[in-house]
């Protein structure tokens, strides 16, 4: 296994050539190749000695193409979550707002880039508890039966067989009461 990771290393510049296809970020690319040396040195062993014994080298160099065109791609890749969501909800109206200590008072200094203060605000969406609001109002208009069948359906995360065996009631009926509210919902919510 030792000389099949020394090949691997060997591949890095290949790698990075093959990434600029992807993106022309000199850092995403440096990134992104780093993070494919380590998912290969992580591999399951057996399975890099056979593709190595298969195709040799070339199957180890489209294995790894593969993988990091999912990397540089795909917005569920590990290299996504560690390197590219978090700066995309980030607030970019205090980019360089530089302050240092005088007396009591801060005072603006753009003479240091690298300080505390620079840091960005983190952007807060609310989207997603104003929509929740709007349905909570669209389901007081439901009898009560209908709106606590949803509440325990969505909000506590229940499974319609779970639901069925805590409340003794049908499969079926639970699911066309929960089928009923969500259409319901869809008309309310689009008017």
């Amino acid at each position: 296994m030792t000389e099949i990771y020394a090949e691997i290393a060997k591949l890095s510049d290949k790698f990075r050539t093959m990434a600029y296809g992807l993106t022309t970020d000199q850092n995403k690319i440096h990134e992104a190749v780093q993070e494919l040396m380590l998912y290969l040195l992580q591999a399951n062993p057996e399975t890099i000695k056979k593709i190595y014994d298969n195709d040799g080298i070339e199957g180890i160099t489209k294995y790894g193409a593969v993988a990091l065109r999912r990397a540089l791609t795909s917005t569920r890749s590990n290299f996504y979550y560690k390197y590219e969501k978090y700066y995309t909800h980030i607030d970019s109206t205090i980019y360089n707002c530089t302050k240092t200590f005088s007396g009591k008072d801060y005072v603006p200094d753009n003479s240091n880039s690298k300080n505390l203060y620079n840091l960005p605000n983190e952007k807060v969406d609310n989207y997603q508890w104003t929509k929740l609001e709007e349905i909570d109002k669209a389901l007081e208009d439901c009898t009560w039966y209908d709106k606590k069948i949803f509440e325990l359906y969505y909000y506590e995360a229940n499974t319609l067989d779970s639901l069925a065996k805590k409340t003794s009631i049908s499969r079926n009926s639970l699911f066309t009461t929960i089928d009923k509210v969500r259409e319901l919902l869809k008309k309310k919510l689009n008017e």
